[in-house]
């Protein structure tokens, strides 16, 4: 989605585009010298370059990080953008620390810019909780090998290898709510639940993507879109 998406009003209509077109694609009408409320204004796209979107919770198609596209069939990955864009991901090799590869992504800020106090020790946050062992392979590796099952101690650490990467159950999103929950905690807050925090921050953007994803393929394939002007439309 590299072009913009234009929108303009005329005849009744919304007509939605990539250029503006000399003549209104529904009545034939030329556009030059349109009344000021009929101007185009630009739609601003909903993703956003995750490495300069500092302290936030990143959501970008799994895999290709390259050709990334929310297409609703591609599983999502998920991470955390320090104070220099650095972005913070759990996946079956460990943490990772990309600094390229989420340009293209929804990003949910998690800090106010006048919370001066939390943005100082974001960083140190953020990496103190990227090394502890529930996120290291090899520490599983470990205790797997060298722990006898018929030790007391050793079947409570045992335990913790079922924190190991799992896709249903302790995955990338994993890593980041508990994060943000370990944030919260140290604030005095209210920790968030998976279904609270999806519901409230994430799926509302998510369903913005989807939406201008589809207005931008239809526009891609017959170059305009039109709908019929409602008075009282809402922006979304």
């Amino acid at each position: 989605m590299d072009q913009s998406i234009i929108r303009l009003t005329h005849c009744e209509k919304e007509i939605f585009c990539f250029s503006l077109p000399d003549e209104c694609p529904s009545c034939g009408e030329e556009l030059k010298g349109s009344r000021l409320q009929e101007a185009p204004v630009s739609l601003p796209s909903p993703l956003t370059n995750g490495h300069k979107s500092s302290c936030c919770l990143l959501v970008a198609p799994a895999h290709d990080n390259f050709n990334r596209d929310f297409d609703g069939t591609s599983d999502l990955h998920t991470g955390i953008s320090n104070t220099t864009g650095v972005v913070y991901n759990y996946t079956r090799g460990g943490v990772r620390q990309d600094h390229s590869g989420w340009e293209r992504c929804v990003s949910v800020p998690l800090v106010r810019p006048d919370m001066f106090h939390l943005l100082a020790q974001w960083d140190q946050y953020l990496d103190r909780f990227s090394d502890g062992p529930m996120w290291d392979p090899a520490w599983h590796r470990y205790l797997s090998v060298c722990l006898s099952p018929d030790d007391l101690s050793a079947c409570l650490l045992m335990t913790c290898l079922s924190l190991r990467f799992h896709d249903d159950d302790h995955n990338c999103f994993t890593f980041c709510l508990l994060f943000i929950n370990g944030v919260l905690a140290a604030e005095g807050r209210s920790s968030l639940s998976r279904d609270a925090f999806t519901s409230t921050f994430i799926l509302p953007r998510m369903r913005r993507v989807s939406k201008y994803s589809t207005l931008y393929r239809h526009i891609q394939r017959d170059k305009y879109y039109m709908v019929d002007r409602q008075e009282d439309r809402q922006e979304d």
